[in-house]
């Protein structure tokens, strides 16, 4: 395990580095996954390299490698944006980049560290989230770690040559605690 940050059965979390920006760069350009991202426009390695820089600079947000133990694979990204420390809050993002290691559970057990980890160590009171309504594989695992829906920005994300609608879904510490 290379610099461990957060470890559980499967997999462990660490920090993302100069050597990870290729593969990231190619998961963010792929058209299979860009559409979940929000993302319309390719992403350099120069603009990867900056979004890395301003990870590491900026308290508010943070961005981790999702590793499997068994070879050392790195096959998607996690992390905290818009950390709040008045409100304590933060939103939660994730992608499992590696197409093979998608559909294994990896993305909740992943959830499960970072939200743990929101909770009980950054002492955060509520993580929320955003996702597209088609993206109904997101939105399972999501209600698996116990995310809740509290509203739905309508027709709000155009793709595909039509308008889809945002859904907005959250936990709180106290939801987590009864997990």
């Amino acid at each position: 395990m290379q610099t461990p940050f957060l470890i559980g059965d499967r997999l462990y979390l660490r920090p993302l580095g100069e050597a990870d920006l290729g593969l990231c760069m190619t998961w963010i350009n792929d058209p299979e996954l860009i559409v979940f991202l929000d993302r319309r426009l390719p992403m350099g390695l120069e603009q990867e390299r900056s979004w890395l820089k301003n990870q590491y600079g900026d308290p508010s947000s943070f961005s981790l490698a999702i590793v499997l133990k068994d070879g050392d694979m790195h096959i998607g990204n996690c992390g905290l944006h818009r950390i709040n420390r008045f409100d304590r809050s933060a939103e939660f993002g994730i992608m499992i980049g590696d197409p093979e290691s998608r559909e294994k559970g990896y993305g909740t057990e992943a959830g499960r560290l970072l939200i743990d980890y929101a909770f009980h160590e950054l002492n955060l009171h509520r993580v929320g989230l955003r996702v597209f309504s088609f993206n109904k594989r997101a939105q399972a695992m999501y209600e698996k770690l116990g995310f809740v829906l509290e509203g739905i920005e309508r027709e709000s994300y155009f793709r595909h040559g039509g308008f889809h609608d945002t859904l907005m879904m959250a936990i709180l510490d106290s939801e987590w605690s009864e997990t």
